[in-house]
């Protein structure tokens, strides 16, 4: 009865989905066959009436998604990691001087060790736990997704992303592997690992794993932490035919004590200011003096550019690198202190890096050689038999308001043939933008053609600043042959931008000096605002307060003279210290007769309050806090829940001012698993011991969830677990690794925390990453069906195997090639253009030929050997 209401339901049960009609006296069914697009835990509803193409979009989309939440899981199990392996103790060495001895502090985990066992496997957890996994939720029988993975990775770890890192160094560098007798060791397990697979599923007992094959997999995972300790301790050199002297690398010094005095402070970074990275108030005041003297910095800059220097001058681990990677790409806090630094606290640094001489064009030169960042340049020797290219004058002084300006280069030497220079601007204390245009442009001497002009434009915003300067810089054109062009010795100039103002108002910077009893000198700054044009002379002279000269302090009257172009100047007040407790005591210096047309400023008396050593260290905690509140903003991890929330809720961890518009649309995105994730223990809680077990076990709940996802996905579009393993869920639990190798490999001087770890990973995969589920799957089989035992279908995953097996020799064997071969620079990584790329292109070539032949192997286009 078409008139009477018809109700309808899809019900399911175990093979088949029905449409059910109810309508009046009758009931229609409408049945058809489930597919077998199934996981663990998903679906978790009936899903299956909707059009296939939505399904799998949605999957894909579900699975690129939960990449992101193992990203940042991982992060957080492996800022327990790195907080775990950073433990340290203190070694105390004798000191020459009368400080007491010098205390230095050394990592309790040893290097390789720590990269080895907690480190790689922070690397690997999400593809140990998802064979693990996938086993247990299989009823303890072999699948396909976990296995294939880890091969997979593995191929993915080695091949590609040592092709980015080859290709990723800057041109003309290069990077070597420092631990070579580690990455030999490592290397040769990584090829063992995948050998000891094919012996075990085909010629030990096919099909079948044992007990004892299981076990022994796993156990060499220790077998090779112990044969790489070895080889980091320096105990096989003899095999590696190198002498262990050379392999007395600073940590290995450390740890045997043999520093030489007076040595230690210059093996960590700055030997006036830091010491192994670590603070101390000494330490403090001279920095926060030099930093006063050379820059207009505030003190919380100052804190800034400390803890920037304390976390530069820290070792970097390969999970340093990792957690950074994830964050960048997730719109996390930010743990590279140069992407916290606005430019003008990048000038700060610069200028403490490099104090400039006052003679002439030496001036430049040392700035240039003496700043960490910039290589060092040397005077060249004359050569008439190249072209010879530098500006006509070392130096030059403008006024604000020339406008553009001509600068002359000069060609002498060799004329007759045609070479190309680069002419380009460096910062000094003007900024380019602020204060000129920048300049970054080709010139070409066509023979016989002996001069050019440059044009720069100077920048007259009509306000005062004091007289500044830049430089321009000649360089050869990378890339180009340069075997007939050699930079003369003027191959930089020095710009002056002169202020179009008065001689200036001079005052002291501060109304108030703090110093304790012991320091010296009381140091004094006057500055000259307004103006800076001419010599001026300022007298000065003390006055008793509270503290009595010739008993307190050493005063009486002076003068102090001002160049032209000088905007400060100090003045130095010795303090007498008596040795005795006192009260605070006070006197004060003023200013007074200025020539020249000069004129004084409002400050012109300062007081200086002498203090006992003790509350000086009071007031010295203070911009102690400030820079250990800075230094703590550059953590790994986090102290306490309120960061960790902290961290999750806003973007960049709160640091919105650095915030790029990529930051926000991630953290958008992923706002969800860092709220979610947030309830795990933070890593500086418990040494980092709870952190690292609970989120192991958040990395395997989303590790169920991601295995479905691949395998449903799979699934609907006809692609096979095994493919779907090495392509999808490969890369998605690898490009964390890739960024962060890249980033080790730019930043480190060395290749270690780039590629050297990758086949201590990749051999760590195996043996934990099949030993695990293995041990576990056949004791369960030996207990409850030890008739058929555990059955391992060898087919695609042995194939897999040998394919990679071959892939990797080949792809080891470049490496090790590149290291002894001019041709690839004699390193690892970087090299001459040719070199790099060629070797990237081999490996890349590779890694997408073993995917190929994976993938014809498993459609049965193409069968296997075995």
């Amino acid at each position: 009865n078409m008139g009477e209401a018809m109700d309808f339901q899809w019900v399911e049960n175990k093979s088949h989905v029905c449409y059910e009609e109810m309508g009046g006296f009758a009931t229609s069914n409408f049945c058809g066959m489930k597919d077998n697009c199934q996981g663990m835990v998903l679906p978790l509803f009936l899903e299956i009436t909707w059009s296939k193409q939505l399904r799998a979009a949605l999957y894909f989309i579900g699975l690129l998604y939960s990449f992101m939440g193992i990203s940042i899981v991982s992060d957080m199990f492996m800022s327990a990691i790195e907080k775990i392996t950073a433990k340290t103790k203190q070694i105390h060495l004798a000191s020459s001087g009368e400080d007491g001895p010098d205390v230095i502090e050394v990592p309790v985990w040893n290097g390789t060790v720590a990269n080895l066992t907690l480190m790689a496997l922070g690397s690997s957890a999400p593809e140990i736990m998802l064979a693990t996994i996938g086993i247990i939720g299989n009823n303890f029988e072999a699948e396909a997704l976990g296995p294939s993975t880890i091969v997979g990775s593995a191929a993915f770890n080695l091949l590609a992303i040592s092709a980015v890192c080859i290709s990723g160094i800057p041109d003309g560098e290069t990077r070597k592997i420092a631990q070579f007798p580690v990455f030999c060791i490592t290397a040769l397990f990584s090829i063992l690992a995948y050998v000891w697979l094919v012996l075990v599923l085909v010629v030990i007992s096919k099909d079948l794993i044992e007990i004892w094959e299981a076990v022994l997999t796993f156990l060499f995972f220790p077998l090779l932490v112990i044969i790489a300790y070895a080889a980091d301790k320096g105990w096989l050199n003899v095999l590696f035919c190198q002498d262990p002297a050379k392999l007395t690398n600073k940590q290995q010094q450390i740890e045997l004590g043999n520093v030489q005095t007076g040595e230690s402070e210059g093996m960590f970074g700055n030997k006036e200011y830091f010491r192994g990275g670590k603070l101390d108030r000494d330490a403090l005041v001279g920095f926060i003096k030099e930093i006063k003297k050379n820059t207009k910095l505030s003190d919380e800059d100052a804190a800034v550019i400390a803890a920037s220097k304390v976390v530069d001058s820290q070792p970097k681990s390969r999970m340093w690198y990792r957690i950074g990677a994830t964050r960048n790409m997730t719109g996390g806090r930010k743990i590279q202190p140069t992407l916290k630094m606005n430019d003008k606290l990048k000038e700060g640094i610069g200028s403490l890096t490099s104090h400039v001489s006052e003679d002439g064009i030496q001036k430049v030169y040392d700035a240039i050689n003496d700043d960490s960042e910039m290589p060092n340049i040397e005077y060249p020797d004359s050569d008439a038999a190249k072209s010879i290219i530098e500006f006509h004058a070392s130096s030059a002084a403008v006024m604000e308001s020339i406008g553009t300006f001509k600068v002359l280069i000069c060609r002498h030497g060799k004329l007759t043939s045609t070479v190309r220079v680069r002419v380009e601007t460096i910062d000094g204390s003007a900024n380019e933008g602020e204060d000129y245009q920048a300049v970054n442009e080709v010139l070409t001497f066509e023979p016989h053609e002996t001069e050019k002009e440059i044009g720069v434009t100077i920048v007259d915003d009509n306000q005062w600043e004091p007289d500044e300067e830049f430089f321009l810089k000649l360089a050869l054109v990378s890339g180009e042959d340069a075997s007939d062009l050699k930079l003369g010795r003027t191959s930089i100039m020095e710009i002056t931008i002169l202020n179009d103002d008065e001689p200036g108002t001079f005052q002291f910077e501060k109304r108030g000096h703090l110093v304790k009893e012991s320091c010296g000198n009381a140091v004094l700054s006057v500055v000259r605002q307004n103006g800076a044009d001419g010599d001026v002379t300022i007298k000065w002279r003390t006055i008793d307060k509270t503290a009595i000269s010739g008993k307190d302090y050493t005063g009486g009257e002076g003068e102090i003279e001002f160049k032209h172009g000088e905007t400060q100047r100090d003045i130095k007040i010795p303090i007498i210290d008596d040795m005795e407790y006192e009260k605070d005591e006070n006197f004060e210096i003023e200013l007074h007769d200025i020539n020249n047309g000069a004129k004084l400023g409002k400050i012109t008396r300062t007081a200086i309050t002498i203090t006992n050593d003790d509350e000086f260290n009071s007031v010295m905690s203070k911009l102690m806090l400030m820079t250990n509140a800075n230094v703590d903003e550059m953590r790994v991890h986090n102290e306490t829940w309120a960061q960790q929330f902290k961290d999750a809720m806003v973007v960049n961890g709160g640091d919105i001012e650095n915030a790029s518009f990529g930051d926000y649309v991630m953290h958008l995105l992923t706002f969800g698993f860092k709220l979610i994730f947030s309830i795990i223990p933070p890593a500086g809680m418990g040494g980092g011991w709870p952190c690292f077990f609970v989120s192991l076990s958040m990395i395997g709940l989303l590790v169920i969830v991601v295995g479905d996802l691949a395998g449903i996905f799979g699934c609907l579009v006809g692609l096979e677990d095994e493919i779907t393993a090495i392509t999808f869920v490969a890369l998605g639990t690898s490009l964390p690794d890739t960024f962060a190798s890249k980033a080790a490999a730019v930043n480190e001087k060395s290749a270690d925390n780039a590629i050297g770890n990758v086949t201590g990973s990749n051999s760590v995969n195996v043996f934990m990453g099949l030993g695990i589920p293995w041990m576990i799957a056949s004791i369960y089989h030996a207990i409850y069906n030890p008739d058929v035992g555990f059955k391992v279908d060898a087919g695609a995953l042995v194939f897999s195997v040998l394919l990679y097996t071959v892939c990797a020799i080949l792809g080891l064997g470049l490496i090790l090639v590149r290291r002894f071969v001019p041709f690839f620079g004699s390193s690892e990584l970087g090299g001459p253009k040719a070199g790099k790329y060629a070797s990237s292109a081999f490996l890349l070539l590779l890694w997408i030929s073993y995917i190929v032949f994976s993938s014809l192997q498993t459609y049965g286009v193409i069968t296997s050997p075995l």
